[in-house]
């Protein structure tokens, strides 16, 4: 039986929450469960927003939570709480191990082997607090939205501006002796403007995010990078329906990974609902293209040292030289397929699509003529099929240069086809979020308009 703990040095300062889960396991196996596991959470934070001048919203979080899993041999229930009385937490194990006496076996249910459990708990940067006081965010939120108002008259309204703080601390445990968790924080900036001209009105914005609050980009620039974004849009036509090549601008580019990411996930694939079904170790990306994942990145927005299986980490390729090298497995998912767990239960972390040399403006060169995608609308994805349809926005592009802004149009295509074809990924890598991708070059997809 494997027994771990976290070192003192990354124990959650919210002492209590270990107790807490401890003595929660200790009610599991007092109750009967054959095994259990469980996972508590404690935060605060802060978050305001600003329009055109006033303060809208100034708000306090101070959030706390346990979920517990028992199982009764293949059994298994959960419930959850966000009450850590002793009374609370009984109820809760109570409750999930009467879900339990009356669920149906699944074989495949129980907790990760042993053997798979993360050892040592490495420190990845990821908790730095910002003592904010609310006087300081509203200040730096209403210097943000008038230096995007200052850039341009045409910009006549506000939707808002937001700077919010939030610090936590996340701690897991099961009955096999594991116990690990780490402190996090999250920061963010969001201005998101409003610009009227000649009788038209287009809304746009931009964002910062961060571990750490001095990584954010600064309130002059964020504030005109949104007020840039959203006079850009002025004007915006629709264009005829017509095959062309299509970039992706970083900030959307994600979404074609994430559904790849859910294309390859153990529940899509035992289901047999993905159009990746079977394709491990077949070409399904352009030969040049590699993603991989770094669950390590110090400060990155997905780094973990775990999964929510307790399993390690590692890094690893999904896609090498086009071709698809692993799924992405929890351990009931992985028990489902006959397969070993990859340490996704939860998904990915820090998936990173490598980019080639050129920035945005030398991939418009690149492309020629075509569209640059900037927004999308809707959600156009089916994940069996593979068909691809989203509502977009963005630029027309001849001779290399942005010509006019586009909307009301749809890019369509099937997902198994556009991964094949894309002709490069840009170097302007967007870091704020888990999937980082530079914008994406594909060949001709169907643009529907007029």
């Amino acid at each position: 039986m494997a027994s771990t703990a976290i070192k003192s040095r990354h124990r959650p300062r919210s002492g209590n929450i270990e107790a807490v889960l401890r003595r929660t396991l200790d009610a599991a196996r007092g109750r009967g469960a054959t095994a259990a596991e469980a996972e508590v959470g404690a935060g605060s934070g802060l978050s305001v927003t600003v329009r055109n001048g006033e303060v809208e919203t100034v708000e306090h979080q101070a959030d706390k939570g346990l979920n517990i899993t028992v199982y009764m041999g293949r059994r298994k229930g959960s419930a959850g709480t966000t009450d850590f009385s002793d009374k609370a937490l009984a109820d809760s194990v109570a409750a999930a191990c009467t879900i339990a006496e009356y669920a149906s076996e699944d074989p495949c249910a129980g907790l990760i082997d042993p053997a798979y459990l993360a050892g040592a708990i490495p420190d990845l940067d990821l908790h730095h607090p910002w003592e904010l006081a609310p006087e300081q965010a509203i200040a730096l939120a209403t210097e943000c939205e008038q230096h995007a108002r200052d850039a341009d008259p045409r910009l006549t309204n506000s939707d808002g501006t937001m700077v919010s703080t939030y610090s936590g601390s996340h701690l897991y445990g099961n009955s096999h002796g594991f116990i690990g968790g780490w402190q996090w924080s999250s920061h963010s900036f969001d201005c998101t403007m409003i610009a009227e001209s000649g009788g038209g009105m287009q809304r746009d914005g931009w964002f910062t995010r961060a571990r750490d609050h001095l990584d954010l980009e600064d309130p002059r620039s964020l504030g005109r990078q949104a007020a840039a974004r959203t006079t850009a849009r002025l004007g915006a036509r629709r264009l005829s329906t017509r095959s062309a090549p299509v970039i992706f601008e970083a900030p959307v580019a994600d979404g074609l990974f994430g559904a790849f990411v859910t294309a390859i996930s153990g529940a899509a694939l035992y289901r047999k609902a993905s159009f990746l079904l079977g394709r491990l170790g077949t070409p399904v990306f352009a030969d040049h293209l590699r993603i991989h994942e770094e669950p390590f990145l110090k400060k990155g927005m997905g780094s973990t040292p775990f999964d929510n299986d307790g399993m390690a980490t590692r890094a690893r390729d999904l896609v090498r030289d086009g071709v698809l090298q692993g799924y992405v497995l929890s351990a009931y998912s992985a028990r489902k397929l006959g397969m070993a767990p990859t340490g996704n239960a939860g998904g990915v972390h820090n998936l990173i699509v490598e980019h080639g040399g050129k920035d945005l403006p030398a991939l418009l060169k690149a492309m020629d003529t075509g569209l640059l995608v900037t927004d999308l609308i809707g959600f156009g994805v089916n994940q069996v099929t593979g068909d691809y349809s989203r509502g977009a926005a963005g630029f027309w592009v001849q001779g290399g240069k942005i010509q006019y802004p586009v909307e009301e149009i749809t890019v369509a295509g099937n997902l198994a086809d556009m991964y094949r074809r894309i002709v490069e990924v840009g170097s302007d890598v967007d870091r704020r979020g888990n999937i980082q991708t530079g914008s994406v070059l594909i060949e001709n997809l169907t643009i529907a308009g007029e």
